[in-house]
């Protein structure tokens, strides 16, 4: 689907046509695809990249355009499973148009509530930023589901919150190397945007995205430090609990298995058959001492064994 805006009075504006200042393909098909390979000189592989969302954040320096892929976070849709997912999207920018490329039409939800947006380069800047401020609210939400899984699990001990741990601490692990990649095409945005004399407010809002983006990946870095402890305490907290109760059932077996050893002996019908004309004081006895001294064989031979 082709979406495109105009900027009119600071914010983007939808109309219909393909010259538009900002124009977002979602989910291109095949004949959406065609025109950005003849129209807009958009190669195969660069927009395989755009929608592949294990590609890594890079920039691509061309004469009269740059072309982005950026890591994006995707939106929380919540369930039992906790995750958090993260796509690319592909960014084609020049002086006078930007192309947004991605599998969904959510990359330009929320760009122009923060500033005027009166060239594509705002747009651009703009939706980067959002997208920043997208992972910080990730973040947050992450600690939130954590400490709520922490009560649960001291609550029920179930392996169910041990799994969504993980999946946090997985999705965590995915957040660090986007922003990571992120970071570096923000520093390389930033060299070519001085070497281009770019104005000093574009320069500027880019230090601030550099400087905020590198906010995000340090408290994503801690938070995945303190889930690994958290993970490791868990599962350990998980086995004492299991040789807890391994070892109450262990005691409470060793209780009864005299009493069934007794009960046994006493409702043997062949031995009280066998050992009729012998009083009971005596043939009980010899019944014990017989098991004694096998047991004490057996357990003779096993020492001998394990030698």
């Amino acid at each position: 689907m082709i979406n495109s805006f105009a900027l009119n009075h600071g914010a983007l504006q939808r109309v219909e046509r393909l010259d538009a200042e900002v124009m977002l393909f979602s989910d291109p098909d095949a004949a959406e695809r065609d025109l950005l390979h003849s129209h807009f000189k958009l190669d195969e592989h660069a927009l395989a990249s755009a929608l592949d969302p294990d590609e890594v954040s890079r920039i691509e320096f061309h004469p009269d355009h740059l072309f982005l892929i950026w890591k994006r976070p995707e939106n929380y849709s919540g369930g039992g499973s906790l995750a958090f997912e993260v796509s690319s999207c592909g960014l084609l920018f020049s002086p006078g148009q930007l192309l947004v490329i991605a599998t969904d039409d959510t990359p330009l939800h929320g760009v122009g509530t923060r500033q005027p947006l009166n060239t594509p380069l705002d747009v651009l800047l703009d939706l980067l930023f959002n997208n920043i401020h997208h992972y910080l609210g990730h973040l947050k939400v992450i600690k939130l589901v954590a400490r709520e899984l922490q009560q649960k699990f001291n609550a029920s001990m179930q392996n169910q919150h041990l799994v969504q741990m993980f999946n946090l601490s997985e999705s965590l692990i995915y957040y660090i190397n986007a922003l990571h990649s992120n970071g570096a095409v923000l520093t390389r945005l930033r060299n070519h945007a001085e070497k281009q004399h770019f104005g000093s407010e574009a320069i500027g809002l880019i230090d601030d995205l550099i400087i905020e983006n590198n906010q995000c990946y340090k408290q994503a870095e801690i938070y995945s430090t303190v889930f690994s402890g958290l993970i490791d305490a868990r599962g350990n907290l998980m086995n004492n609990s299991m040789n807890n109760l391994l070892r109450k059932l262990t005691l409470i077996n060793v209780v009864f298995l005299p009493l069934n050893l007794i009960a046994s002996i006493g409702g043997m019908s062949e031995f009280s058959m066998m050992t009729a004309g012998t009083p009971w004081w005596v043939s009980y006895p010899l019944f014990l001492a017989a098991m004694l001294l096998g047991a004490g064989g057996m357990l003779f031979g096993l020492r001998r064994l394990a030698k």
